[in-house]
């Protein structure tokens, strides 16, 4: 089930789920509003929560349409690259066996068969990520599940066009954006911590925000940090 709330010039979309708590997001990339919210819960109810948030909504929808975006990957040689926000120049080399990726101090070396085009190149990359977040995970969760005492059922890692991570608290799922890889390696660990204090806290409220500066006191410079690098550039369907 779906409503919308008008708020002036504010839209925001409300989606029922079977949750306990109301979840709030602002979506890039121009910041369009979504509310999920309890089936039982009042619109009446749901609007009151979204107008008490207004300033943060209005502050999140400004970092949105002025964050930076990368320029569209073409998979050409000695174009930018990055792993743990490191920058790598791409080489490409072709050969009749399985994609492979390699590195180099300077260099991200891509190995696709004959006639694979730029689609296939980005594909194979995107997987080679994922593989590097998958392997960063593991150390990340024996530090911080028994500093937390919570356990994450199951860790997913993919790509995501809206977040850099989420929770589901119910089932105790963590979902992790593959081009973290990207980053530098604190952006993944505040990531991570941040969704296993969701298992503690589902909502961002002030118990989340001292939860975090608990377990993780410089976690408001992370976040800024991971806001203000460049974000995949994305082509996005009319209608987002």
């Amino acid at each position: 089930m779906r409503d919308v709330l008008d708020l002036g010039d504010l839209h925001a979309e409300v989606i029922r789920k079977t949750i306990k708590h109301v979840h709030l997001s602002v979506l890039p990339p121009a910041g369009k509003v979504r509310v999920a919210a309890p089936q039982s819960m009042a619109l009446d109810t749901i609007r009151l929560f979204v107008i008490s948030k207004l300033a943060w909504i209005r502050s999140q929808q400004r970092k949105l349409l002025s964050q930076e975006r990368e320029t569209p990957r073409e998979f050409l040689n000695k174009e930018s690259h990055y792993l743990w926000g490191k920058r790598y120049l791409l080489e490409i080399s072709f050969a009749d066996a399985a994609p492979a990726v390699n590195l180099t101090p300077r260099r991200l070396h891509l190995q696709v068969r004959p006639g694979s085009d730029a689609a296939r190149c980005e594909e194979v990359l995107d997987g080679w990520y994922r593989q590097q977040v998958r392997e960063a995970v593991p150390a990340l969760l024996a530090k911080w599940e028994p500093l937390l005492q919570v356990k994450a059922n199951r860790v997913f890692v993919q790509r995501m066009k809206t977040k850099w991570g989420s929770c589901s608290p119910e089932s105790g799922h963590i979902r992790l954006n593959t081009d973290l890889a990207k980053k530098p390696p604190e952006c993944l660990e505040y990531i991570v911590a941040h969704e296993l204090v969701h298992l503690l806290e589902p909502t961002h409220n002030e118990q989340f925000s001292a939860l975090m500066g608990l377990y993780l006191p410089h976690w408001q410079h992370l976040r800024k940090l991971l806001n203000e690098l460049p974000v995949r550039h994305v082509e996005w369907p009319a209608g987002h």
